[in-house]
């Protein structure tokens, strides 16, 4: 099963593949030095086969949704919050 992330959020390397695809229109190989572990990008879009868009300090790669994780606090509401409703 593949992880979701929302558009616009921030994600973090935590694994290196063994090479980056970039997210050009004709995307090229390079090696995988061309980002860090531990380096934050935010997702641009998606991709066929589980590839995520991400921009970085040195460009936008494509990576597999293995090799990042959210830094995003995940939102979500209790079950039994109504502190929107007046009472």
């Amino acid at each position: 099963m593949t992880k979701e992330f929302a558009i616009g959020s921030k994600v973090i390397v935590v694994a290196l593949p063994p090479y980056v695809k970039t997210a050009d229109p004709m995307p090229m190989l390079r090696p995988p030095d061309v980002i860090h572990l531990g380096e934050e990008g935010i997702v641009l879009d998606r991709r066929p086969g589980g590839y995520w868009g991400i921009r970085f300090t040195r460009g936008a790669f494509l990576l597999d949704s293995q090799y990042i994780e959210s830094t995003d606090p995940p939102s979500e509401s209790e079950p039994g919050d109504h502190s929107d409703q007046e009472l």
